[in-house]
């Protein structure tokens, strides 16, 4: 089962099997049922998870309205940065559209990465910039989008998200009304047939 994290984590940090398997001996199983939750706003971020299978929101809350602001599927590690690092409250919330299975790091066991392995500041910059970097240019490029592009942007990379995600969300995470996504949808529609 830890296989999946294996590879991403090999993948993505580039660290030897001796360091992988040290990363990898730190996580542990959680399971979470459909609607709850891995990190609410304003409790404070003690761990990061791995998705294994499932699927996550990612939202906060602007003037009382809920912002949909990414979607976590298989692969992807969830967690509200400035409140793991800082230790601020979470400013974000991470609830189960479907059961899930992550594998969780503890924020001690996470912290004892820099004592004992010798190329984690290396390692974890790199996380942390690949991490920033593609969350700019997901924003830069929405931001210089039609809806119409969004969407189309979206089918392309992330197909499974449009059969697995609700469309109030996937419209809140493009930036548009869920009348205006289904208008936009229709349309494509339209150009293929």
């Amino acid at each position: 089962m830890k296989i999946e994290l294996n590879d991403r984590v090999r993948s993505f940090f580039g660290v030897t099997n001796v360091d992988l398997e040290q990363i990898i001996s730190t996580f542990e199983p959680k399971k979470l049922k459909k609607d709850e939750y891995f990190l609410k706003s304003g409790a404070y971020s003690n761990s990061i998870g791995f998705v294994q299978s499932g699927v996550l929101r990612k939202y906060l809350f602007v003037d009382d309205k809920e912002i949909t602001n990414g979607i976590a599927m298989e692969g992807a590690f969830v967690v509200d940065f400035p409140s793991f690092w800082f230790r601020d409250p979470a400013r974000l919330n991470f609830q189960a559209i479907t059961d899930c299975e992550l594998f969780i790091v503890s924020r001690a066991d996470y912290d004892n990465f820099s004592r004992e392995i010798k190329k984690w500041h290396e390692i974890e910059k790199s996380f942390i910039l690949d991490y920033f970097i593609k969350e700019q240019t997901r924003m830069a490029s929405y931001l210089a989008m039609s809806a119409e592009q969004r969407y189309a942007q979206l089918l392309q990379s992330s197909p499974d998200l449009i059969l697995q995600v609700p469309l109030q969300y996937l419209a809140s995470m493009l930036g548009m009304s869920a009348e205006t996504l289904s208008r936009v949808r229709r349309k494509l529609i339209k150009k293929v047939s």
